[in-house]
């Protein structure tokens, strides 16, 4: 799923309806191969009629390498088989009855299976997955265990549908195989079993979107339906170029949370409705759509200020199951299957989608179907959050440059539409709102609620480990603060945490592109509290002049010596990073996982 991760399922074909077509016939398959027909296998009731959810059982943060599949889910879980057990009977006990699995595996797909042939009164039926990948060896034998699987007496019935491959051809797939090979692992797949089979990809993919290089004919002449992917959250976050306004200022504050969702919705109607046309455009006016994978996360754990939300989460949900249902007798997708069921803290900032928690307590979006000792936090429908309104007036005539805090302290300056991104990809550090990682331990930030930036550090391991950074954006390119660059200037924030040693905070002023890019970070060290900074686990108040900050400011990595501290075009007004070199450290220093909490981040003059 999204842009740095990916996903699974599966089901079974238990009617023999199947619908002969001709070499290129309207609305039929184009033949694979090309001196062949292709019979395109009927879409199950088991599919279109159910529930459906994606599941992945992992529950820790700890990673492994081995094999191949999931971007390296965790190893270290040693009551697994227990684990899923537990999760198909939660997921049957609110009617879930459609769950997608993203591989193949003996570790989970294998023991999901077992398990649900074992259970037969819960009724769940499987999209298996098989996660395929650039290494050909690999690939195929994650094949073998997947025919082995979908042909199994024991599973048959219960696999509807397999799906080869997931998210692979899409211009910014982290995990790219080629059509030509994808077709082939597909070929090969559909000529071994009897379901429906398809490859699980981005909208913009099966739509030829202007963005994609890659053409899906070759693989709609062998799928027997479109399983396509939408994220209209993911599309509001850079580099994505957006399609729909999320902020949706026109609206009044109180509703504005409304029409994003609303907004958000229509979005996933537009991705639909482009994928539909290109297939019909091509001949495939018969060929099913389902949306194997779309959601919204309840943690904003990438940047999703302001958007991701457990309120939001179940306005989209109740949006898109009203779309599935009016899509029975109008134009729309056989089936939705939504991103995810429990949250997958091993995926750090892409984690936060799952209708559970990670300690399996449900969200506001099923609470009604679980019995309240297991249920989450229980908010309002007026807590959903939406965008502020945009500031209006000069930051250089402030005496407040607020960054990121809950209160507006009066005569300040708003930054509008922050949001929080790691250095790198896969992101080095990622960041949460409210309490979205870990307990505050009854310490509540200085602004007196218990919502704050909760920053975590995951600095990539092996021999280019130089350490992490993360930084806050606003919406505006640029924003002109060289009237806080007085003697009296100071950038200030609120932080807890027990970090060991040194860490770096500052700002970032110019960009890359017109090599004007300055890192303008100061070291602070705890052994001498620099500035008030203190790594004991308590909340200390760190303020540091902007005279001081533009004195060790130096231009960014590849940038000319000409690149220095420009406060006319601040680009990123707050950083907190550690690179290695610059405080100290070995790569694999202990605690270098240790979250920093940090809170109420102002200039000031």
């Amino acid at each position: 799923m999204s842009h740095s991760c990916a996903k699974f399922l599966r089901l079974a074909l238990s009617c023999a309806f199947v619908l002969l077509v001709a070499a290129c016939g309207g609305g039929g398959k184009v033949p694979y191969p090309a001196d062949s027909a292709v019979t395109l296998r009927a879409l199950p009731s088991d599919i279109s009629d159910r529930k459906a959810v994606s599941y992945s059982p992992f529950r820790t943060i700890e990673y492994y390498s081995e094999g191949v599949p999931t971007n390296n889910p965790p190893v270290n879980e040693p009551n697994l088989s227990d684990n899923i057990a537990e999760d198909l009977a939660l997921l049957h006990q609110g009617g879930f009855r459609l769950i997608r699995l993203f591989d193949s595996s003996d570790r989970v797909a294998k023991v999901v299976l077992e398990t649900l042939a074992a259970n037969p009164s819960w009724d769940i039926k499987v999209m298996l997955g098989m996660y395929v990948v650039a290494n050909d060896s690999i690939s195929q034998a994650e094949i073998a265990r997947g025919v082995a699987l979908a042909t199994d007496p024991r599973f048959k019935d219960i696999i509807a549908a397999v799906s080869v491959g997931n998210e692979t051809m899409v211009n910014w797939s982290f995990n790219k195989v080629s059509p030509v090979a994808m077709a082939g692992y597909l070929k090969s797949v559909r000529d071994q079993i009897t379901q429906p089979v398809t490859t699980d990809d981005n909208w913009a993919f099966f739509a030829k979107a202007p963005s994609e290089s890659n053409d899906p004919k070759n693989i709609l002449a062998i799928i027997d339906f479109v399983s396509m992917h939408s994220y209209p959250l993911l599309d509001t976050l850079p580099p994505a170029v957006p399609r729909w306004d999320w902020k949706q200022l026109t609206a009044l504050a109180p509703d504005r949370a409304t029409a994003m969702m609303d907004a958000a919705l229509a979005a996933s109607k537009l991705d639909y409705a482009d994928v539909r046309a290109h297939l019909d455009s091509l001949g495939y006016t018969s060929m099913p759509i389902i949306i194997g994978e779309t959601g919204w996360k309840a943690l904003p754990l990438h940047g999703e200020l302001n958007r991701a939300h457990p309120v939001n989460q179940k306005m989209m949900y109740e949006r898109l199951m009203a779309w599935q249902a009016a899509s029975k007798t109008a134009p729309g997708p056989k089936s939705i299957i939504y991103f995810a069921s429990f949250d997958e803290p091993w995926k750090t900032s892409d984690s936060g989608w799952g209708l559970f928690t990670v300690e399996r307590k449900a969200r506001s979006v099923i609470q009604s179907l679980y019995p309240a000792g297991i249920w989450d936090t229980v908010y309002a429908d007026t807590d959903a959050v939406h965008a502020p309104d945009e500031t209006t007036g000069d930051p250089g005539s402030a005496s407040r440059y607020t960054v990121y805090a809950d209160a507006v302290t009066p005569g300040e300056f708003l930054s509008p539409g922050i949001q929080a991104f790691g250095w790198d990809s896969p992101a080095l550090a990622y960041a949460g709102e409210g309490n979205a990682l870990a307990a505050w331990s009854g310490d509540v930030p200085p602004s007196g609620t218990p919502k704050g930036l909760d920053i975590g550090p995951v600095p990539e391991a092996g021999p280019y480990n130089y350490g992490w950074g993360l930084f806050l954006i606003p919406t505006t390119t640029y924003t002109d603060l060289s009237s806080f660059n007085i003697s009296s200037g100071r950038l200030n924030f609120s932080i807890n945490t027990t970090y060991p040693g040194k860490i770096e905070v500052g700002f970032f002023t110019g960009t890359t592109a017109n090599n004007t890019a300055s890192d303008v970070y100061l070291v602070l060290d705890p052994s001498v509290q620099t500035y008030g900074y203190l790594n004991d686990g308590n909340w200390h108040q760190v303020s540091i002049p902007i005279s001081a900050l533009v004195a060790a400011g130096r231009p960014a990595f590849n940038m000319p010596d000409t690149a220095l501290p420009d406060l006319t075009k601040v680009a990123q007004p707050f950083v907190i990073a550690d690179r290695y070199d610059h405080t100290g450290k070995t790569a694999n220093f202990v605690g270098k996982n240790t979250l920093i909490f940090v809170d109420a981040i102002y200039w000031s003059k």
